[in-house]
């Protein structure tokens, strides 16, 4: 399953209801990303530009891209990035397909 890593900041009305009632939200992004037949496979918070990271698979971009549209709908969170990511072995592979696609590839404006 393809892995995905979603950055994101949480909402002023988020914090301020996290730190009257604290949570932890990786058990409720587990149990959303396993409706959608994915994993959570960690959820942290940073510091920085961005207030949490969360480190996911799920089935495909349609899977995933439904998680991330019921969390922002949900108002609680803001600016979500979000980056697929492969293995190194996938990366391997993918160079290995990519020599095989170069022969006689022309760059733009290449001569």
């Amino acid at each position: 399953m393809p892995i995905f890593i979603t950055q994101g900041r949480y909402t002023r009305d988020a914090l301020r209801g996290m730190v009257i009632s604290p949570e932890d939200r990786a058990d409720a992004m587990g149990r959303l990303l396993a409706k959608a037949g994915g994993k959570l496979i960690g959820h942290y918070l940073t510091f920085g530009d961005y207030d949490f990271l969360l480190i996911a698979e799920a089935p495909g971009e349609t899977q995933m891209a439904a998680v991330l549209l019921a969390v922002a709908s949900s108002g609680g969170v803001a600016d979500l990035k979000t980056t697929i990511a492969m293995t190194s072995v996938q990366a391997k592979g993918a160079f290995a397909a990519a020599s095989d696609l170069t022969p006689g590839f022309r760059p733009p404006g290449g001569v």
